[in-house]
């Protein structure tokens, strides 16, 4: 009988001596009064990780470095959109959030209170999170430039007694402004915030609501020495609510805890990024999304690293300006979206080798499925290791990933890897509810409780609903779903298949989307594809690709747009069957896709049933969904 692996032994020993395990990690962060009990699962699903300690994230962050490393960077802001670059300390970066922090305590704002922030990504979106977490605030991001009737609901939701926003953001060298849309957004709402804290980039006009807004470089002034001490909060309290993209109706806020967070972040530094103090993080998410949260802000600070906030994209000035940033901070641990890949793959290859990237350890990227052309195109690019992992808002850290910090693995391109320490993760048969062992056999994605720390609490205000919508899908039993089709190859590799509401039923057959787009993927000149499910009287639906081509002359007249179409068609026949065949394969020169890359599938599926695709405030290319729509009507 064969030893189990070192990581399949730190796995096991997470799940059947979960106390144990977790106690050990626990001593990556600091503690004002150590936790009485790991784990309380008196009343599942709900668990209490460091049941009774006292801790705080941003001490965490940023106060317990400035004994031993008070001097070194850790806050790097970078727009190429204006031409900055400022560098913080340690020492500089905790002065920015006391005062900022003094802020809030004089606008009213008390532990406990929401703070909501509708910002760019600038240094003082940073200042104001962690000065939310030093006072026990709950912070609140909403993406900046979301639309004033989304952000208008997320008010209501969180009720935030202040709001922090800039009078713009920048992005590919246009302004986009923030203000009206906040102020729109306020009148929109039911509940009104006290007060609204404006950052002033000189970038657009800002109107001036009287005796409610304020200004930040004034106030910054009046606290340019204020001291405010950490406010200890116990291990459950709201760290904060992140919205997750795509909701209707009322907003789902995931609400997260602080201590489990802190303890999840830190372990995970070191035992997926292979991290270490005193090196350089870079992602180049925004704070938006989930990723923005963890390894911008929290992850890289909790572990003692300078962290780099971008804005800008990942073209301008030119194609190497992300590597050359790796070459001048001496990036150890990079984390982008395969969508960025695919995007520098279309632009000269020679800036991927202009500039030093001895200092790189790996690629990690994540927020969609990564397919092998691209993970091996990068790869070669660089010559370094490209890494999947997956996860979701609501565990905010990964779920499957490459722990090569425990012990070195090997990376199968197209799987994001296996289940990560903490994670009990299960295949589900949909119908009978029973557990998959046998490998490669498609199942739903699921965690049993209780789920490690880090990750929801609950749905902000919503208990109901947290349980209703994650822990009531599986049929017989109280199991996380995630929602995700996937399957287990016989070495414990997972590949995800799709979205278990991305399901498309043709005729009674049901298909993931994933796997046709796989299929579509693998055609010589598609370069990127999205398929959606089309509503069809007489089959329930059928599935229509749009694919985006390496070489568009291929089909540069119907003639060849057609045979081309067949060609994929075929495809498609040979490796999944007539079934999965898709109606039509349209082409288009881009797809509509969020900033963070993630896929509009239900916006596309919209214009193809001729409804409306709903709040496109985030949507990467305005133009996309366009080109869908003239492609539908062609």
């Amino acid at each position: 009988m064969s030893t189990p692996s070192r990581y399949a032994e730190f796995h096991r020993r997470s799940i059947t001596d979960r106390d144990g395990f977790w106690r050990e990690q626990a001593a990556l962060i600091d503690w004002h009064k150590p936790f009485d009990q790991v784990c309380d699962y008196s009343r599942p699903p709900f668990a209490t990780w460091f049941a009774g300690g006292l801790t705080n994230l941003c001490h965490n962050a940023v106060d317990r470095h400035l004994k031993d490393r008070a001097d070194q960077n850790a806050l790097v802001f970078v727009s190429t959109e204006t031409e900055t670059e400022k560098a913080y300390s340690f020492r500089e970066l905790h002065a920015e959030v006391q005062r900022m922090a003094a802020i809030l305590l004089q606008l009213g704002v008390k532990k406990g209170d929401r703070v909501l922030i509708y910002m760019p990504m600038i240094a003082e979106a940073a200042f104001a999170i962690l000065a939310c977490a030093r006072i026990g605030a709950i912070h609140s991001v909403v993406f900046g430039g979301f639309a004033s009737h989304s952000l208008a609901s997320r008010i209501d939701d969180a009720q935030p007694v202040a709001i922090i926003s800039a009078d713009a953001g920048m992005r590919g060298g246009k302004v986009v402004p923030y203000k009206h849309l906040l102020d729109e957004a306020i009148a929109l709402s039911a509940h009104k915030p006290a007060k609204v804290l404006m950052v002033n980039r000189g970038l657009a006009p800002l109107e001036v609501v009287a005796g409610r807004d304020e200004d930040y470089a004034a106030l910054r002034q009046q606290h340019l020495n204020t001291e405010v001490p950490c406010e200890w909060v116990d291990s459950a309290h709201p760290s904060y609510i992140l919205y997750t993209s795509g909701t209707t109706g009322k907003p789902k806020g995931v609400q997260r805890d602080t201590a489990g967070y802190a303890v999840a972040l830190a372990a995970s530094m070191r035992h997926i990024y292979m991290a270490q103090p005193g090196e350089t993080y870079f992602s180049t998410s925004d704070i938006g999304w989930v990723v923005g949260h963890s390894y911008i802000i929290y992850g890289p600070l909790i572990n003692g690293m300078a962290t780099i906030m971008y804005e800008g994209l990942p073209t301008r000035p030119d194609a190497g300006i992300w590597w050359q940033l790796v070459e001048k901070y001496k990036v150890s641990v990079m984390f982008s979206a395969p969508t960025a890949a695919r995007v520098l793959k279309k632009q000269d290859p020679a800036y991927l080798t202009k500039y030093d990237l001895s200092s790189l350890k790996a690629l990690f990227l994540a927020g969609e499925p990564l397919d092998e052309p691209t993970a091996t195109w990068m790869s070669d690019a660089i010559k370094k290791p490209v890494i999947d992992n997956y996860w979701q808002t609501e565990t905010g850290w990964p779920i499957m990933a490459i722990c090569n910090g425990i012990e070195p693995a090997p990376t199968k391109y197209g799987s994001p890897g296996k289940a990560v320490y903490g994670f009990d993760v299960r295949l589900i048969d949909e119908s009978s509810g029973e557990e998959i062992t046998e490998p490669n056999k498609k199942g739903v994605i699921a965690v049993e409780g209780p789920l490690p720390p880090g990750c929801l609490q609950t749905v902000w205000g919503d208990d109901e609903r947290y349980v209703k919508t994650y822990w009531s899908s599986i049929h017989g039993s109280t199991m996380y779903s995630t929602f995700d089709w996937g399957v287990r190859d016989a070495d414990g590799y997972f590949y995800i298949l799709g979205r278990t509401d991305d399901v498309i039923n043709v005729a009674g057959h049901r298909l993931g989307t994933r796997e046709i787009e796989e299929s579509i993927s693998s055609h010589p000149n598609v370069a990127e594809v999205a398929v959606v499910g089309v509503a069809d009287q007489l089959k329930g639906q059928v599935a229509v690709a749009f694919a985006v081509l390496k070489d568009p002359s291929l089909a540069a007249s119907d003639a060849d747009a057609l045979k081309l179409e067949g060609a994929i068609m075929k495809v498609v026949d040979d490796q999944l069957g007539a079934v999965a065949r898709p109606a039509r394969v349209r082409f288009v020169s881009v797809l509509p896709k969020t900033r963070s890359g993630k896929l509009l599938r239900r916006a596309i599926q919209a214009v193809c049933e001729g409804r409306d695709p709903g709040d496109l405030t985030t949507m990467e290319d305005p133009t996309a969904l366009q080109q869908v729509r003239d492609a539908v009507s062609a």
